[in-house]
């Protein structure tokens, strides 16, 4: 897999549940709102919390909650040719 393009400011609504941004549920990219279909994979890494998820158009991206600055970023993923 490679980037498509750098980490993307966007707004993302998510579950919370024993604490905040326990799961991403839609997004915002590019002007247009996003389901998320699954969680693929998550982790965490310090300050930030990333999760590869799949849409329901199957697009992949990766989402990250950067806990100091309080915001989201993103990547779309490609699949390797």
């Amino acid at each position: 897999m490679s980037n498509a393009s750098c980490p993307q400011p966007t707004y993302v609504t998510c579950y919370s549940g024993r604490s905040y941004a326990d799961r991403p549920a839609s997004f915002v990219w590019r002007d247009k709102k996003y389901e998320v279909k699954e969680v693929e994979r998550e982790w965490l890494e310090p300050g930030e919390r990333h999760f590869l998820v799949r849409t329901e158009g199957e697009k992949r991206f990766e989402i990250c909650y950067h806990e100091r600055e309080d915001s989201w970023s993103l990547t779309e993923l490609k699949e390797a040719s």
